[in-house]
């Protein structure tokens, strides 16, 4: 299996665990159960949850409510109508990585932030193209956050990705035009802005037994997607 072939097929089943993962939320669902939910639907497909105990991560996905921005984990309360969640899914299969999120309003429509949310991931992915930077990634995301009225966090963006789960390089939500390492075409990276609803600086701490932190904001609600996404020859090509 080639290396394009692999992560075409890791991709393929991150998306379609995530579009499980989606169906089972609403009020009064924990995230625990969808922890389990995302394992067992992982594993009868062959692959492993990449997260499980990754640095000491202890689940199989992340999901992060409300003024937790990333790399929350999956407990036994409730979620309420009007949360704010982001699922966060990788898996690997077969030594192959695909890595996606998506966020939402447990129980409500899509609001302004997470349509802004949205709309930043694909505008960085769209200023994907070999010769490309990964400042001209970063310059669309950040554009297209303040023109929807929020804010990109420049603490935290996205990664290559593929053999490794979390390799160079990062790919970051604010930059300047033909700044940083060209993108080669045949290389996977992630894309996934963290946009903010009004400007806050991160906070972290670590899990306990574990290298990971989970990352919060001072009451500012957050939303985030994220692609795993190929260069090629003409472009870029989204594999979740």
């Amino acid at each position: 299996m080639s290396f394009v072939e692999g992560m075409r097929a890791a991709g393929k089943l991150a998306a379609l665990t995530l579009l499980h993962i989606r169906g089972l939320i609403k009020p009064g669902v924990t995230t625990n159960e969808l922890d389990k939910a995302a394992y067992d639907f992982i594993t009868a497909h062959g692959a492993v949850p990449a997260p499980l105990n990754y640095k000491g991560y202890p689940k199989s996905i992340c999901t992060s409510v409300n003024e937790v921005v990333c790399h929350g984990l999956p407990d036994d309360i409730p979620l309420k109508e009007g949360d704010h969640l982001n699922v966060d899914v990788t898996i690997l299969l077969n030594g192959y990585h695909g890595d996606t999120s998506f966020s939402m309003v447990v129980g409500m429509k899509d609001n302004d932030l997470i349509i802004a949310a949205r709309k930043a991931t694909d505008a960085g992915i769209k200023a994907i193209k070999p010769g490309a930077t990964l400042g001209d990634i970063g310059f669309a995301i950040n554009k297209s956050a303040t023109r929807s009225g929020f804010y990109a966090t420049p603490e935290i963006g996205g990664h290559g990705i593929g053999l490794i789960f979390h390799d160079s390089p990062f790919v970051p939500s604010l930059g300047k035009k033909g700044r940083g390492e060209i993108l080669k075409p045949g290389t996977c990276i992630t894309v996934e802005p963290l946009i903010l609803s009004r400007q806050e600086s991160i906070e972290s701490r670590k899990i306990p037994n574990s290298e990971i932190l989970i990352h919060t904001a001072n009451g500012a609600l957050s939303a985030q997607f994220e692609h795993t996404v190929l260069i090629t020859e003409d472009g870029c090509e989204v594999l979740t």
